[in-house]
């Protein structure tokens, strides 16, 4: 089977106090490319993922994001002891002067130092690790098969537009215009245009008449598309990261497309020729997709 390269995976959880959130997006991309978000001092959870979807995938741009709710701790109040008991030993050599009355426990407790806070969270940062690296993974797990999902309905599209391209090509083969007889109608009508008035050399008449053949003969173009269509089934039928060689086959049968539009001299032959590239435009954008 193949592959999308667009997906969305999230796996969210609560250790202790503390609400993660893992989130995980990937679009088309030449390449394979993991951008990484994660809060400070969890940049070791955060390269592991990266690290397991190298493993996992083959193409995409992917964005990974890490967000982390804590909530809000009550301060704990503690008395810097050892410094207060400094302070009181230092003011108590102070002499006093007239006027100035000894050190008070209030007096030295607004001093900057002697009162701290503290914010008590409760979280146990092993535990917490040890969940984020299981979500991890299953977060890895949910984005390939979401990509997989998108990839077997992609499948049935580029069969759908495989088989039109097919019909067109078998199309053309059967034009009218193409029969022996209708070429040799048109390039005899041409050839008479060219000698109505009597002066050209049979010699250039006969070059005339080659050049008109050969430029009416689609013979090769509708080779090459069927061998292009039959290695894109081939592809499909095997499987895996084949976005760049369906998109390469794109590219040849857009080329073949136009150069049969190119040398359709017939209505209908046109107008099948716009049909086919119409469809190799529309195969081209599926298969930008895949993987």
């Amino acid at each position: 089977m193949i592959a999308s390269m667009t997906g969305f995976a999230r796996a969210a959880g609560t250790t202790g106090p503390v609400q993660w959130v893992w989130e995980v997006r990937s679009v088309n991309g030449r390449g394979l490319d993991i951008r990484v978000r994660v809060p400070s001092g969890f940049d070791g959870p955060g390269e592991a993922v990266r690290a397991a979807l190298q493993k996992a995938l083959a193409r995409g741009q992917c964005q990974l994001s890490l967000n982390l709710t804590r909530p809000e701790a009550a301060p704990r109040v503690r008395i810097n002891e050892a410094l207060l008991a400094d302070l009181a030993a230092a003011v108590s050599r102070v002499p006093l002067s007239a006027g100035l009355g000894p050190a008070t426990l209030d007096g030295l407790l607004g001093i900057r130092g002697v009162i701290e806070s503290e914010e008590e969270t409760g979280t146990d940062r092993d535990a917490l690790d040890r969940d984020l690296a299981a979500a991890a993974q299953s977060l890895v797990a949910d984005l390939v098969e979401m990509r997989a999902a998108e990839g077997r309905q992609l499948v049935g599209i580029i069969e759908g537009q495989l088989t039109e391209m097919e019909r067109l090509t078998e199309a053309a083969d059967a034009c009218p215009a193409r029969k022996p007889e209708a070429v040799r109608a048109r390039l005899a009508a041409a050839v008479a245009s060219l000698a109505e008035n009597g002066s050209l050399d049979p010699d250039r008449l006969h070059q005339e008449a080659v050049l008109l053949a050969a430029k009416a003969d689609v013979r090769e173009e509708l080779d090459r598309l069927r061998a292009h269509l039959a290695s894109a089934r081939e592809l499909l039928a095997k499987g895996g990261p084949i976005g760049r060689r369906l998109d390469f086959l794109a590219q040849e049968l857009g080329r073949e497309a136009n150069t049969l539009s190119a040398k359709a001299n017939d209505i209908a032959l046109s107008r099948i020729g716009l049909d086919l590239k119409a469809v190799v435009e529309q195969f081209r954008e599926q298969v930008q997709n895949v993987e």
